[in-house]
């Protein structure tokens, strides 16, 4: 059975590093096998279409082919439709009185729970906001990320020790939801 997919590659094409040209990309996923390969923003997100291997064998051959081809590592997380429709039907914020820039969604390698982030004070960042989901974090900035002292604290390397994460907007959830329904 055929199963659509979402690859989320971590850390590409940001502020000049790890460069990995879509097109290419693309090419790269069609020679592993895999149908429809669409590629989605600039940003390391693939969609595409498989029958063969489970969510963690393809992250982890995609990640193979592209340490191969591109000559560096790069976290991947591979995620099935019904996956991506469950965290966006989910989501505890009103995704449709926000803006894109104000909700994001940080996927997870593995089950995270809530005593990972017990350092980090939920009402000291008010009206920033966090609430954990199924291998993913959906967080509420309302001046944007990159103003973030939440998204600051959330990302700190010993909070995060032992799993991949990777973040993406809300524009960016929607859309990889709806690509993989296709």
């Amino acid at each position: 059975m055929t199963t659509r997919y979402a690859a989320l590659l971590r850390g590409i094409n940001v502020g000049g590093a790890k460069k990995v040209p879509m097109a290419e990309l693309r090419t790269l996923m069609e020679g592993l096998g895999h149908g429809d390969v669409r590629t989605y923003l600039q940003s390391g997100n693939v969609v595409f279409s498989s029958d063969r291997g489970d969510e963690e064998s393809l992250a982890a051959q995609l990640a193979e082919a592209v340490e191969k081809h591109f000559g560096f590592t790069v976290g991947v997380l591979v995620r099935d439709h019904a996956y991506l429709k469950a965290v966006r039907e989910a989501c505890p914020f009103p995704e449709a009185e926000l803006e894109a820039k104000q909700l994001h969604a940080t996927y997870f390698s593995g089950p995270v729970d809530a005593q990972r982030f017990a350092a980090v004070a939920p009402d000291a960042f008010l009206p920033e906001e966090y609430r954990l989901g199924d291998r993913v974090l959906y967080l509420y900035t309302p001046d944007g990320l990159g103003r973030s002292k939440l998204a600051e604290a959330l990302a700190r390397p010993k909070l995060l020790k032992g799993i991949l994460a990777t973040t993406r907007n809300w524009n960016t959830v929607v859309k990889l939801e709806e690509l993989t329904g296709a």
